[in-house]
């Protein structure tokens, strides 16, 4: 960041580059910190041998009432030292000298107001919101849900039924073709050939939860970093979210891997399962602990 008026001060210097060169020395040394008066008195220091303040005044210009003022001033900031006593005579100290001991003192100032700044107080910062954005119908998640299945490498979560499923066909197709595994849950029969991985079909709700049921939905997972979830609860309007985030890709694969683990354990025990929970497992569904059988599939059938 440059010094307030280094603008002004660097269209004098380029002004100046035309003539005296000490004329651009004496700029740059304003640009430290030095005064214009102190810059032209180091610079006469400079060129001169053990000068006086009338001396130095003569050369520079700096007004005699200023010059001794502007000595004293260098003498304390280590730019120049005193020589003589009767008359005062002055020297410079060497411009290395000069330049190492603005150097260090440069870096003790940073090294002090970076400590400051590490101990004040300051409000704390929100933290960064979820990057999740709002999806307004299924189109949109579909045209969303084919370019990330179109950039997929490793795997894809999906959990949807048929007329969901069936725009992502083609892209459904590409990502198997290169390699990409499936973990599907259909509602309803598959609308394409069955791709690479594991793919179950919703079958305890066959005959029971899904003929009657209005409620669509879509929810795809791809790579474990970015997902989607579009969920229409009347069977027309839409709403849902698609998040590029591990977070969210993470609680979307656990709903679909559940259910894909389910409908896994009620292919192989479909008899005692019914059994015990009723047709399409519906008792599962009574969050009250009783048997009510009845209670059970109204909660179910709502959602």
């Amino acid at each position: 960041m440059r010094p307030v008026g280094s603008a002004r001060i660097g269209r004098a210097a380029e002004t100046s580059s035309v003539g005296d060169p000490s004329e651009r020395v004496a700029v740059r040394l304003v640009e430290l910190g030095f005064s214009r008066y102190e810059a032209r008195t180091y610079l006469g220091l400079l060129r001169s041998d053990a000068a006086t303040g009338y001396g130095i005044s003569n050369a520079t210009g700096v007004p005699q009432p200023k010059v001794y003022e502007t000595l004293r001033r260098l003498v304390e900031r280590g730019a120049a030292v005193q020589t003589g006593e009767r008359p005062a005579r002055y020297t410079a100290v060497a411009p290395a000298q000069l330049l190492a001991g603005l150097e260090a003192e440069f870096h003790d100032r940073v090294a002090a107001v970076r400590t400051d700044l590490d101990h004040l107080p300051r409000a704390a910062s929100a933290e960064p919101p979820l990057a999740v954005g709002r999806l307004d119908g299924f189109a949109p998640g579909q045209e969303r849900a084919t370019r990330a299945i179109a950039g997929a490498s490793r795997r894809v979560y999906l959990h949807a039924r048929s007329q969901e499923l069936e725009p992502l066909a083609a892209a459904i197709g590409s990502a198997s073709a290169r390699g990409v595994e499936f973990a599907i849950v259909h509602f309803g029969p598959l609308p394409f050939p069955r791709p690479a991985g594991q793919v179950v079909r919703h079958a305890s709700t066959e005959g029971t939860l899904y003929p009657a049921r209005q409620t669509r939905h879509l929810a795809v997972v791809v790579d474990s970093t970015w997902a989607l979830w579009a969920v229409a609860r009347d069977g027309r309007q839409a709403e849902g979210f698609v998040a590029d985030s591990p977070l969210v890709a993470g609680l979307v694969k656990a709903y679909i891997r559940h259910d894909l683990f389910v409908q896994r354990i009620y292919g192989d025990f479909t008899t005692e399962l019914e059994a015990r929970y009723g047709p399409g497992l519906l008792r599962l569904a009574d969050l009250s602990g009783s048997e009510g059988g009845d209670e059970a599939e109204r909660t179910a059938g709502a959602g």
